[in-house]
């Protein structure tokens, strides 16, 4: 290519039928528990609530271990894994059977997973980083610490891109998030307390997850 060549477009942010899904869906729960005593029948429990989309992390031990027995057991749910870091973790969790994966920031290693990666991003700037690297949506965090007038200034730059709020979102922001332009939120500890997860209260953590996106409008 010249030096007065144009440059190779970005690949799109949304390429795949999963993402629509997502849009759908509006919601995926992150899980960072320290014991998770079933990884399948918190899915089907997050699921009754009405949460399909379900991010384990590598915040948890044997994290991928718990994946690949959520996966096997065909829950109907869309389970990823996320806090993803290095190309290696990448590989492991694709290996396990993650359908998705999730990083904190922009990790190019990570983003060149063979499945979509939602690779995390602050700035403009590594926003752009993220759509540049094929991302197939861009996870805005910490989202509470700066609000959802923040996500919607980043969608004057960026219309086209998928941003999904995460970090402090609950209940009572979450619809304020997706009034904002994000294409979906991340509930957290509010719906998947560790707690109640370590003790397998699965019918608190539906009743949990029935309140979260009876919220969102």
């Amino acid at each position: 290519m010249s030096a007065h060549s144009a440059p190779s477009p970005a690949p799109s942010p949304a390429p795949a039928p999963l993402l629509a899904e997502l849009a759908a869906d509006r919601v995926i729960a992150v899980v960072r528990a320290p014991v998770i005593p079933d990884a399948a029948a918190l899915c089907v429990a997050l699921a009754e609530g009405g949460i399909r989309w379900v991010e384990f992390t590598f915040t948890t031990p044997e994290a991928t271990e718990h994946l690949r027995r959520a996966v096997a057991a065909r829950t109907g749910c869309r389970i990823g894994l996320g806090t993803v870091l290095t190309g290696g973790q990448a590989a492991e969790a694709v290996a396990a059977g993650a359908e998705y994966l999730v990083t904190p920031g922009v990790r190019p290693e990570v983003a060149a997973a063979p499945v979509p990666v939602v690779l995390g991003a602050l700035t403009p700037t590594e926003v752009a980083a993220a759509v540049d690297l094929g991302a197939a949506a861009v996870k805005v965090f910490p989202a509470r610490a700066f609000g959802p007038g923040y996500l919607r200034d980043l969608h004057g730059p960026y219309p086209a891109v998928p941003l999904v709020a995460s970090g402090g979102v609950n209940a009572a922001n979450a619809a304020d998030f997706l009034t904002a332009g994000a294409t979906a939120v991340c509930a957290g500890s509010e719906v998947v307390a560790p707690a109640l997860v370590a003790a397998g209260d699965w019918a608190e953590i539906t009743r949990r997850a029935r309140e979260f996106t009876a919220a969102l409008g």
